[in-house]
């Protein structure tokens, strides 16, 4: 591991560590595992829950007129993989990460969802030397300017695509898996979706909620729906 990147990866997390060993195993890809004692997935467990927490908290003091459907739009586009790889690129995550050689001939410090698994179990490396409070400064810092760049409660592809449905008067649009590929640790999926009479379409990701937010959102644009 690069000392100088992980150095200054701390000035970005505002936090120096005592316990450095936190946050270097929340920089180990399961790849790595063979060569690490541990990797980053059971950091990425608890930082998941202490990123929910504090997003729930953040939104709820910010948009005390919205109801609890507006605010889970909010708290959807926060905790989605795409903001958190967002954040995990800003931060230059990539370039402290251990991963192996398979997954660096793949772009694996470019994987949007090894990004976002990371940057969770770094939360959680804060979390557990620093408290909440350090948890929390991070996390605020970095998702509150992104909480502020929409005004209007947003809502993901799929809830637009069935609402456009129940509007219409169809039965809700529904997802198959077609295809699945590449190792345990880094899948790809490729999901269907199909709304009854009108359109089928595909969509790709590294989960399969995000494949099938793709396809939504590709049905979307296709069927003209204004988002």
């Amino acid at each position: 591991m690069n000392c100088k990147n992980f150095d200054s990866l701390q000035v970005t997390l505002g936090h120096v560590f005592s316990k450095k060993s936190l946050l270097q195993q929340a920089l180990v890809h399961s790849s790595m595992a063979n060569k690490h004692s541990d990797s980053n997935e059971k950091l990425e467990f608890l930082g998941d829950r202490v990123l929910g927490l504090v997003l729930a908290r953040m939104l709820f003091n910010n948009f005390d007129n919205e109801n609890e459907g507006e605010l889970g739009y909010r708290f959807s586009a926060l905790a989605q993989r795409n903001t958190l790889s967002r954040i995990a690129r800003d931060i230059g995550l990539a370039d402290t990460l251990l991963v192996s050689r398979s997954e660096l001939d793949h772009n694996g410090t470019t994987n949007p969802n090894i990004l976002a698994n990371a940057l969770e179990a770094v939360i959680a490396a804060l979390y557990l030397d620093g408290g909440l409070s350090a948890a929390e400064q991070f996390i605020t810092n970095r998702w509150f300017p992104i909480m502020e760049e929409n005004l209007n409660p947003p809502k993901d592809p799929k809830t637009i695509l069935q609402e456009w449905a129940q509007g219409k008067a169809l039965p809700l649009p529904t997802y198959t898996e077609k295809n699945r590929s590449g190792p345990d640790h880094g899948p790809k999926f490729v999901f269907e979706v199909e709304v009854k009479g009108h359109i089928q379409n595909l969509g790709k990701g590294h989960s399969k909620r995000s494949a099938q937010q793709a396809a939504a959102l590709t049905a979307i644009k296709q069927l003209g729906i204004e988002h």
